[in-house]
């Protein structure tokens, strides 16, 4: 006689896939959220929050994104902002990796489903340090907050006459948005009152830079920084390509921003650098802004969108499709222009499977913005250029914007949830949730080569 499966054991079998239990694991800090800033005690005036406002930071909270439809600091309160400090937090460091820290400090054993779980949140290749990996990148993670809330606050207090407590909760505010790529600020104005400070400005830029390294990258670099030539290819290319985008980004915001008086116009030439150099790191996905996005030039916004949509390194606080996977495609192109048959980076050979997920995550994100975009300019009367900043920054989960994300409609701040989720766990992950169970082909079929271009 057959019986059937318990409900719990059917629930169960359907999230045995590591990428299921992330995307269900971000949806759940989502709703807790939610629920959290509904309170009246999350709100400055004791009034419930709108449910879409709730939602919307909660979302933009947990996918570290920093796009608000209201101001952090004026509209929700001490309760409130706090929430979202924690779902910062979260976000940052993932819901798994806090999950497996927890499991590893109160049974000091980690199980084999579990080690999946948090090797897939971590992309550590080696399943046999997971532990070690996640302590690590809390550790990391805390210490890098502290040293930078501790600038930040004798910053703050020291230069701008803030109180020693307020000094210090904004400096610990900053800096955990900061490190965690999120782009939340207490300030109606984000940064720009301090767009001439560099003390500010390059304490914010290099949090969010070494947040979005990412964390094998780091940690990499912590071990063996005098030997270059012991680098992975995930390090090189990281590493490279970052540097490459920092300056490429500074140079064309600055020379396309360099007479605005909108942004840069009004400023010296040294402080029109800084701000350069700050307005590229923040398309790393941070969403901090020392300048008024709105004012850029249509050049400005185009470069913008193509630096946050690459983002930042894998496995850390940035969002995007990863310098990783641009760089994976590059490489890609020069071996197809090259007529070599194989990917080689340096002295290794890149697998076809990586390749293939390269391609995946890209049209993916491609498909994503475009759908996206096309929506919003549909429901709102905005023009491309600004539409597309916004489509794309939520996607990256940069946070950035021209300043509509407060005026757009309910269905456009739902289209922006869903972009916002998406890009955090990542289009890849997203899709590999929904399916089942891998399906794997036990033949090959005939080949035949068709025509292309």
């Amino acid at each position: 006689m057959l019986t059937r499966a318990p409900t719990w054991q059917r629930r169960s079998a359907r999230l045995r896939h590591p990428a299921q239990v992330i995307a269900v694991g971000f949806g759940t800090a989502v709703v807790v959220g939610t629920g959290l800033l509904s309170l009246p005690a999350a709100t400055r005036s004791g009034e419930r929050a709108g449910l879409m406002d709730a939602l919307f930071t909660a979302t933009s909270a947990v996918c570290v994104t920093g796009l608000v439809t209201v101001d952090t600091g004026g509209y929700w309160s001490g309760f409130g902002q706090a929430v979202i400090l924690l779902l910062i937090q979260a976000g940052g460091l993932g819901i798994m990796t806090l999950a497996t820290l927890f499991t590893v400090l109160l049974s000091r054993r980690l199980g084999l489903r579990a080690r999946f779980l948090a090797q897939a949140e971590t992309k550590s290749l080696d399943l046999t340090d997971v532990r070690a990996v996640v302590r690590r990148i809390v550790l990391f993670s805390l210490a890098s907050e502290a040293v930078v809330a501790a600038v930040l606050s004798v910053r703050f207090a020291t230069a701008y006459d803030e109180p020693w407590g307020g000094a210090v909760y904004d400096g610990v505010f900053h800096a955990v948005s900061a490190f965690n790529n999120a782009g939340f600020s207490t300030n109606a104005d984000s940064l720009v009152r301090y767009v001439t400070d560099p003390w500010i400005s390059l304490t914010v830029a290099g949090a969010v830079i070494l947040g979005g390294l990412g964390f094998p990258v780091v940690f990499e670099l912590l071990r063996c920084w005098r030997s270059p030539a012991l680098w992975s290819v995930l390090t090189r290319i990281t590493l490279v390509l970052t540097a490459v985008l920092l300056t490429l980004g500074t140079m064309v915001l600055t020379l396309a921003e360099y007479s605005n008086p909108k942004t840069l116009g009004p400023l010296a030439g040294p402080e029109k650098l800084l701000a350069g150099f700050f307005a590229s790191t923040m398309t790393r996905t941070a969403g901090f802004n020392s300048v008024d996005i709105g004012g850029m030039r249509p050049e400005s916004l185009l470069a913008s969108d193509v630096l946050m949509f690459i983002g930042g390194g894998s496995a850390g606080t940035a969002g995007g499709i990863k310098v990783t996977t641009f760089g994976l495609l590059a490489f890609v192109l020069w071996s197809e222009m090259r007529g070599e048959i194989h990917v080689n980076v340096g002295r290794r050979r890149i697998p076809a499977s990586n390749q293939r997920q390269a391609l995946a995550i890209t049209l993916l994100g491609l498909g994503a913005v475009v759908t996206a975009t096309f929506a919003l300019l549909a429901i709102t009367p905005y023009r491309l250029d600004v539409v597309l900043f916004e489509a794309v920054s939520a996607f990256a989960t940069v946070g950035l914007s021209t300043g509509i994300t407060a005026d757009l409609p309910s269905e456009a701040d739902l289209l922006l949830v869903v972009l916002m989720f998406a890009g955090r766990v990542g289009p890849l992950t997203l899709a590999s949730a929904l399916a089942l169970r891998d399906r794997n082909r036990r033949f090959e079929l005939p080949e035949e080569r068709t025509i292309v271009g």
